[in-house]
């Protein structure tokens, strides 16, 4: 058996396969789509069956004690992370049945190494970091920012990152593709982005007062992690007002990514989007490049035959385990992301095995905007929610200061 995100079951293992002679005997069933499909999936006689991990709880449920897959590979082992999850205890029901457990994943600890317990579990058990969440926690951790009883974070002690990494070196093997492949160098260019006086003002007055009068309504951000989302919604042109309604602020970034365009000259670009709003912008603003966005299997298909000039995608859909490679070289990022996961499995895709030319990331970032915290974020690699919200604290303290 092997879960792994949709689009991935849907097209890369049995793809994969396909290309090695050694593999291509293989049956491969995919247990995908409506019930009535899957059910009728898993009783066809493969070799291989593979699932998306949102129908894991429900396979659980179907197969119960009869669990009958005596392997199971977990592709992206970190969206197993949270203890909390339902995809996370209903496999941790059916783990004494399997025998054998492989869980592959670029990004083990996103979120830290408080993030590693419930992946490890799956994997041994509870054999190497403890059989339960708290008892790692105690054992490896210092409660961090916490409001009574409710801890936010949690701090590693002294030397438990050796001890950890000790603890899990007989059943972990880490291979970057740096090492064993001569991958063209990759290219960061950080590009900076002038908003309109009058975009800069809307956007200071949003940052100041946490509210922002528009015509016929108003845009509001009640918390520091609200606020966040609302600024970088407006460094990127848009934002949503109350009524969930999208407001024009300015073009900047379209103006420059339409740059990048001419520059390209025809070759493919792929464009990585954050909010519906910039979705509907780019294919207003981009409509003669023809673009297409990143849906389904034949935009895969095309964009790897160089068919789409002009590839949109967000980052959540085309994070894991895709490959875009053959299709392009040019990354553009319309829209900065705080997830460290997200912004590396992105960039994978085109910088992976198989690529033939330098891989040219392009970020958009507006001037004086929370987009420059990102970016020092993103060059620090230090990202997540609480980089997200000492950010944006520290924006705001700078701002009341200078009132």
């Amino acid at each position: 058996m092997v879960i792994a995100p949709l689009r991935v079951a849907e097209d890369t293992w049995a793809r994969e396969a396909a290309k090695w002679d050694h593999l291509r005997y293989l049956r491969i069933a995919k247990i995908l789509g409506p019930e009535k499909q899957r059910l009728a999936a898993l009783n066809i006689d493969a070799d291989i069956y593979v699932i998306n991990r949102e129908n894991v709880v429900w396979l659980v449920e179907h197969c119960g004690k009869r669990w009958p897959f005596d392997m199971v590979i977990i592709d992206e082992l970190s969206s197993f992370k949270s203890n909390k999850a339902q995809r996370f205890r209903a496999l941790r029901k059916v783990r004494p049945l399997i025998k054998r457990i492989v869980g592959l994943t670029g990004t083990p600890a996103p979120n830290g190494l408080i993030d590693l317990w419930p992946q490890v579990y799956l994997l041994d058990r509870g054999e190497r970091l403890g059989k339960t969440i708290r008892g790692y926690r105690e054992r490896y951790f210092v409660p961090g920012r916490r409001n009574r009883t409710t801890v936010f974070n949690w701090i590693p002690k002294p030397e438990a990152e050796k001890a950890i990494y000790d603890k899990l070196s007989d059943i972990c093997v880490s291979m970057s593709a740096n090492d064993w492949l001569e991958l063209p160098e990759r290219i960061d260019n950080f590009i900076p982005v002038q908003l309109s006086p009058e975009a800069r003002e809307q956007y200071r007055r949003l940052e100041r007062d946490l509210l922002l009068p528009l015509a016929g309504s108003d845009v509001v951000a009640n918390t520091a992690a609200a606020l966040s989302i609302k600024l970088l919604q407006m460094a990127n042109g848009a934002v949503y007002d109350e009524n969930g309604l999208a407001k024009e602020i300015h073009n900047a970034k379209l103006e420059a990514l339409e740059d990048i365009l001419e520059a390209a000259n025809g070759q493919p670009v792929l464009v990585y989007y954050s909010f519906r709003h910039d979705l509907e912008r780019l294919q207003r603003y981009l409509k003669k490049h023809k673009p297409r966005q990143l849906k389904y299997q034949a935009d895969i298909e095309d964009w790897n035959r160089g068919e789409i000039p002009v590839l949109l995608a967000h980052p959540a859909s085309a994070g894991h385990g895709l490959n875009l490679q053959a299709g392009g070289h040019i990354i553009v990022w319309f829209g900065l992301t705080w997830s460290l996961e997200l912004y590396q499995q992105a960039n994978a895709r085109l910088d992976r095995q198989g690529q033939q030319q330098g891989v040219i990331v392009h970020h958009l970032v507006a001037e004086g905007t929370v987009d420059e915290d990102v970016k020092r974020a993103l060059e620090g690699k230090a990202l997540g929610q609480e980089a997200l919200l000492s950010a944006v604290k520290a924006r705001i303290e700078g701002v009341r200061a200078n009132v």
